[in-house]
């Protein structure tokens, strides 16, 4: 009988150690699930220290304040996110400027599940707020984006598309035609660690300025007090593809997300 208690009290211990590594998963994931539905706000950093193809190594930075806030307008669950750049680019002439960039507005609609899948879409607007020419397009931009993730056990999987084009704007300015692709790939690790490869493929069928950067990175996923979430991570980038001059050759992508619950 000492012996039968023995066992069942490891495979006790074992259950409630497979609980507790499935739910830090879990609490990852949703750290990391752009679609989950709580106010965010994300502090993003692109420094690119080389383009290709562009003399006098030049080099750029931008600074991405990020949000996200859930809504249920007319009975219909959303989330509308933002994206304001505070950037530093060089000029053709030498230089730097540094200022604001274009305001960018996303609001996506929330579709139903299949399975464990979970898929939005809705319009993009792209306001030109940018306080120097070479921070923003000059153009009023309007699009679509649709988002898939799919959770897993052993991380999360998914993937972010937008398109936009420019409807009005300065008549000095190129037009915009412009398609992203952000590939989400998330692996696991213990203590709130995890993998990342969530570089964005552009494709500026205007400009003819594509490229492909793949990344890979490390975060690590805090829970605060009072449901709060920190996610702490940074992912180097290597453009491994490109179409014309001007894409950065390689890149560093850092960022600090905080998340809070919605109360009821």
């Amino acid at each position: 009988m000492k012996l039968d208690r023995i066992v069942w009290a490891a495979f006790a211990g074992l259950c409630m150690v497979a609980a507790a590594a499935a739910q830090e998963h879990e609490d990852i994931n949703a750290a990391n699930n752009p679609l989950t539905p709580k106010i965010t706000i994300n502090f993003h950093n692109f420094y690119i220290p080389e383009f290709i193809d562009v003399p006098q190594d030049k080099h750029a930075n931008q600074f991405l304040l990020r949000g996200l806030i859930p809504s249920d307008v007319f009975g219909l669950p959303q989330l509308i996110r933002f994206t304001l750049p505070i950037a530093t680019s060089p000029q053709a002439s030498g230089g730097y400027v540094t200022g604001i960039g274009d305001l960018t507005l996303i609001d996506l609609f929330m579709l139903p599940k299949i399975g464990d899948v979970t898929l939005a879409a809705g319009p993009v607007l792209v306001l030109p707020t940018a306080t120097e020419d070479e921070l923003g397009s000059g153009k009023w931009q309007a699009g679509a984006a649709g988002v898939i993730v799919a959770p897993q056990s052993w991380g999360l999987f998914g993937g972010l598309v937008t398109y936009q084009a420019s409807f009005a704007g300065s008549d000095l300015r190129d037009g915009v035609n412009l398609l992203t692709v952000q590939p989400i790939v998330n692996i696991n690790l213990d203590q709130g660690f995890y993998l990342r490869s969530t570089a964005t493929w552009n494709f500026n069928m205007e400009a003819g300025t594509s490229y492909i950067p793949v990344g890979f990175g490390i975060g690590k996923v805090f829970q605060l007090e009072k449901g709060i979430t920190m996610n702490a991570f940074i992912e180097p980038q290597y453009t491994i593809w490109h179409d014309g001059p001007g894409a950065p050759r390689w890149q560093i992508f850092a960022g600090l997300n905080f998340q809070f619950p919605i109360g009821k």
